[in-house]
């Protein structure tokens, strides 16, 4: 297997004005790999994610997908040259990104849903779209729900087929941004275990929670942002457990106390 990264960043700066969310941010994420990025609100998680895939462009630093820059392209002479939206929408294909907020289509059916990305970005046959988007409604456990409307499904379920729609691009990382943050506590469960079942499988997994139990039991590797620093970093048992900084013990003990 190649030691490339499946994502690294490398001191990611974003500057809001004069805020400066993000100052010096530097990680990498393996292929098969699942890190938790842990925090208290405004200490940048959200942030880095959308630098991740460019919806926000970093101020300074890098973000690499499998090696590659996202923002430019490094010539043979040594020279770099900012990408264009179709490059960087092209890196945008390959990081399924699920949002707090479901943001699913009214008017098309679940299965309509998921299937809409793959026909137009992907280039998918309508019919090739249709196995995979049921393929991807089963791995979320609502291919019965496949001709259902949104307005007609609980809030879990909704992010439910989100999930499923970001998976039917097939992309090489998933990304969550605070993904059960919006749902009351009986429905964060069922979107937690189809989470935990996309680690289990190997998928390579960025996820921005509070849910502290999720991090700990399904991370490989968790972080610790603190005002747009990497504060603490390392498996779980040891960020959970014996956190080395002093304002990550602080965190901890309010949430798991």
């Amino acid at each position: 297997m190649s030691d490339t990264p499946a994502v690294e960043v490398v001191d990611l700066h974003k500057r809001f004005g004069e805020l400066e969310v993000l100052r010096g941010v530097s990680t990498r994420v393996d292929r098969g790999e699942v890190v938790s990025i842990i925090g208290a609100s405004g200490s940048g998680k959200s942030t880095l994610l959308r630098c991740i895939n460019y919806l926000e462009q970093p101020t300074s630093g890098e973000v690499r997908i499998e090696g590659e820059p996202v923002g430019f392209e490094r010539r043979a002479d040594g020279s770099t040259r900012r990408r264009s939206a179709r490059e960087i929408a092209r890196f945008r294909r390959e990081l399924g990104m699920v949002f707090q907020q479901f943001n699913l289509w009214p008017h098309m059916t679940v299965l309509g849903n998921v299937i809409e990305a793959p026909i137009r970005v992907r280039g998918l046959s309508r019919r090739a779209a249709l196995e995979l988007g049921r393929a991807c409604l089963d791995r979320v456990q609502l291919a019965e729900k496949a001709n259902e409307y949104p307005a007609r499904l609980s809030g879990g379920q909704q992010q439910r087929v989100a999930i499923a729609r970001a998976l039917a691009m097939q992309p090489k990382v998933m990304l969550f941004d605070e993904a059960t943050s919006a749902l009351d506590p009986e429905l964060t469960g069922e979107v937690l275990e189809v989470m935990r079942g996309l680690a289990t499988d190997g998928t390579t997994m960025i996820v921005v929670t509070h849910e502290m139990a999720f991090a700990r039991e399904v991370s490989d590797r968790a972080i610790f942002l603190h005002n747009g620093l990497v504060e603490e970093e390392g498996a779980p048992a040891q960020v959970f457990g014996d956190p080395k900084s002093e304002r990550c013990r602080q965190f901890l003990a309010k949430l798991l106390h």
